[in-house]
């Protein structure tokens, strides 16, 4: 396996277990800053329309972008800030705006994460190597959904968004080294 698909399978590995700590448990904290069902569901519908929409124009300009590596790290950015983000929440309408902010970084980073991980398949093993990352992806949001729980409840809200923040932090960093490489390595 090359070592670009190495970078981005480990980034995104941390990106999946930073979000699938939270899924399982959302619902719970939307209720405790005051939200409903309603509220839950509309939050995520937020995010869910800005990434698949802005994802739906973003990925016909990024057919025509030189380093997409660039386009994955700032996706990464935009998704750890919007992670950061969920520390300051305090009202439904701060949860809006970071649902925003993170299907934002969805939008930017997945077309070009797709474009460049599909680039950097071996030939003969595109089948296998696409079944890794979806296979990685299943496997860590059920590793991660139990741990989120047991840590939401163990230790609270605020300790789970800190190793949120800092899960995807260490993705971002990881993510750079395609940039790095790209540039001064190679």
């Amino acid at each position: 396996m090359r070592r670009e698909l190495k970078i981005l399978l480990s980034a995104a590995g941390l990106f999946i277990v930073a979000g699938g700590l939270f899924g399982p448990i959302y619902a719970v904290f939307v209720e405790k800053i005051g939200g409903d069902l309603l509220t839950a569901g509309s939050a995520y519908g937020l995010y869910s329309i800005s990434a698949g929409f802005l994802i739906f124009l973003i990925s016909k300009w990024e057919d025509h972008v030189k380093h997409q590596e660039k386009l994955v790290v700032l996706g990464y950015l935009l998704s750890t800030i919007g992670f950061l983000g969920y520390l300051l929440i305090r009202t439904p309408i701060h949860l809006f705006i970071v649902q925003i902010i993170l299907g934002l970084g969805e939008a930017v980073g997945t077309p070009a994460y797709d474009g460049l991980y599909s680039k950097y398949l071996d030939k003969g093993k595109f089948v296998s190597e696409w079944g890794l990352w979806e296979s990685m992806h299943y496997i860590l949001t059920a590793i991660a959904a139990v741990i989120g729980g047991f840590l939401a409840n163990m230790l609270g809200f605020k300790i789970l968004f800190i190793f949120m923040f800092f899960l995807s932090l260490s993705g971002l960093i990881i993510s750079s080294l395609l940039v790095f490489d790209k540039f001064y390595i190679k």
